[in-house]
């Protein structure tokens, strides 16, 4: 057993010494702890692993609020069905959809992963893995700005999605292989006829949905500030920000969610969903998402003007914005202190930003005035050839991604049973997703590359701990 799980009152240096003595290492190469430095969400921090450990309320939510947390998580995992039904709270499904549920792509209110494979054939449609489309910034004229591969009776699917991976070998500067598998993707079987020859196809996956209050919260100065501190860096790191427009803002705010940080805010985030992935309509987005080709699209039936009322949509926006981040596993180990501090000397937290105090969220008390550790920027970095979707978003280029928030990505196993990582499920582990780093990230992934393979794990066992 380590010292700092015989004595957790010693101060963080002393306890640095004290490991020192038995590990070999520094207290110079292991990165301070404090009690408390688990809390990644705040005062929002719950201690849960496990399959729950993304679906509880903040820690700080006080009981009187909690009713309409659970209002929302009904309406954000429970099914939706066609209309007209019996069910008239639920019902209004499509035409067009992915998921009848938020939950189904965003199972247990965790990420998704790309369809599975049975002997190297693909074994179902994706789900949790949606594709955008658009031809020169704007929706496809056939298909509109999302391919869905499901809709209701009566009403023909947009067509099928056919997945290939081959793999690319490497190996580390200490021998060791390792083997990266570089996805295909090809729409097949459409419904509506062909697609326009410059159409322009990204992949997303679901990620996971906790802290997204916080991420809210976060003072716009503060991101900014950030952005300029970049550029005078030593590996060429630059993000910026994206702007976006906001349904409900009505205006151009600084987009935050999204793989491009192509939304601004939550609300936005999940009013979108509920049409884009469900074909829900709701106050700001009353229009279903139905093509002029699309002739049985457009005569579907309506389960309502709008089909999830303010009221259901509020929740589920309260709903999403207070879900708890669990608290980092192991913080005080030597192993994870270790990782913590190669972490950093690979400069991954150049992008991968720590700590924030949030600003004030109007109405949302749990996660205003929190410290918080994100390992975000949420900035746009070009993340090189490999990663590379070609189609713009906003201000994002085609290889520009948004710097995803790490907080969770330890217990996906745990939540959702897999371990796929980065925008589209290609990476089977963080190893994998570390390596498919390039552009404005190549010179951290070098460094890990250089690392060995004791120096490997350890900064593993920090990610895993997050």
């Amino acid at each position: 057993m380590s010292v700092l799980t015989l004595r957790p009152w010693l101060g963080a240096a002393l306890a640095a010494s004290a490991v020192a003595l038995t590990t070999g290492f520094t207290a110079q190469q292991l990165a301070d702890y404090r009690p408390g430095d688990e809390k990644l969400g705040g005062d929002t921090t719950v201690y849960e692993t496990g399959r729950n450990a993304f679906s509880l309320p903040a820690a700080n939510m006080h009981t009187d609020r909690q009713t309409q947390f659970f209002v929302g998580n009904s309406f954000f995992k429970k099914a939706w069905v066609e209309a007209p039904s019996s069910t008239t709270a639920r019902d209004g499904l499509g035409p067009h959809f992915i998921a009848r549920s938020c939950g189904a792509c965003h199972a247990l209110d965790g990420r998704g992963a790309p369809p599975a494979f049975d002997h190297q054939l693909q074994a179902e449609q994706p789900m949790a893995l949606l594709f955008r489309l658009s031809v020169a910034g704007k929706p496809e004229p056939v298909y509109g700005g999302q391919f869905n591969n499901d809709a209701i009776p009566g009403v023909k699917p947009e067509g099928k999605v056919h997945i290939s991976y081959r793999e690319l070998p490497g190996r580390f500067a200490d021998g060791e292989a390792y083997s990266l598998r570089a996805p295909s993707y090809a729409l097949t079987e459409l419904g509506y006829g062909p697609m326009h020859a410059k159409v322009e196809v990204s992949p997303r996956i679901a990620p996971q949905v906790i802290g997204l209050g916080l991420l809210e919260a976060i003072r716009e100065q503060d991101i900014l500030a950030i952005a300029q501190q970049q550029k005078t860096g030593p590996d060429g790191v630059s993000g910026r920000p994206n702007y976006v427009h906001d349904a409900y803002a009505g205006k151009k705010l600084l987009g935050r969610f999204g793989w491009k940080a192509n939304v601004a805010t939550v609300a936005h985030q999940s009013a979108g969903a509920f049409l884009g992935d469900i074909g829900i309509t709701s106050p700001k987005f009353p229009r279903e998402e139905c093509m002029p080709a699309q002739t049985d699209c457009l005569r579907a039936p309506s389960g309502g003007q709008p089909e999830i009322p303010a009221s259901k949509m509020d929740a589920v926006i309260f709903y999403s914005r207070t879900l708890a981040v669990p608290a980092q596993r192991n913080a005080d180990s030597e192993q994870v202190r270790r990782g913590q501090w190669l972490f950093n000397q690979a400069r991954c937290t150049s992008c991968h930003v720590a700590n924030y105090t949030t600003g004030v969220l109007a109405g949302v008390p749990e996660v205003s005035k929190q410290r918080i550790r994100p390992y975000t920027d949420l900035l746009l970095h070009d993340m090189g050839e490999g990663l590379a979707d070609h189609r713009p978003d906003g201000l994002a280029d085609g290889r520009e991604w948004k710097t995803p928030p790490l907080w969770g990505i330890g217990l996906f196993s745990d939540v959702n049973e897999h371990t796929y990582y980065l925008h589209d499920g290609r990476a089977r582990n963080l190893t994998e997703a570390i390596l498919w780093h390039g552009g404005e990230a190549e010179a951290a992934k070098q460094r890990f590359v250089q690392f060995n393979k004791a120096d490997r794990d350890a900064l593993l066992s920090f990610l895993n701990s997050l």
